[in-house]
């Protein structure tokens, strides 16, 4: 499990807009975003609030980027019907959840199976990460996650 002060793993990721970006040194602030599954209830507000304040993040020169295990055409689809603003990952592999230590055991009605865990990685320009949050709420949570890369 990767925490504050950890370098990121080092492996570059494909994102939906085409940039390609290497964890270990995005070259500037990086927002990295872990949710479930597209077109869920809290994971559409989390990229809707996300895309709200896009335009913050980029004023303070931080790239946001979501992952999850949904294949590329599944984020597509979701972008397209939300008009989302932030790019998209595709982890079929599971190598990056896994990486973050997002990948996670969880438990509904006494039935364990993995899964992944909402959780946020704010990364600064040399990899290093400067701010964790696991077991995110997504209420309030986009604007948190600006304040801390705001202050980076």
């Amino acid at each position: 499990m990767i925490g504050e002060g950890d370098k990121a793993p080092s492996m570059t990721v494909t994102a939906s807009d085409g940039s390609e970006i290497d964890l270990a040194a995005p070259g500037g602030a990086l927002v990295l975003y872990f949710y479930t599954k597209y077109d869920t209830s809290c994971c559409t507000r989390e990229a809707q609030d996300l895309t709200a304040l896009a335009a913050e993040f980029a004023k303070a020169k931080v790239k946001v980027v979501g992952v999850s295990r949904d294949p590329m055409r599944k984020h597509e689809q979701f972008i397209g019907k939300y008009g989302l603003a932030v790019p998209l990952v595709s982890d079929e592999d599971g190598r990056i959840s896994e990486a973050f230590g997002a990948w996670v055991q969880k438990s509904m009605y006494g039935r364990k199976y993995m899964g992944m865990e909402r959780a946020t990685y704010l990364i600064g320009g040399d990899g290093r990460v400067l701010k964790a949050w696991r077991k995110v709420k997504v209420p309030g949570h986009a604007e948190e996650v600006l304040k801390a890369a705001r202050a980076a």
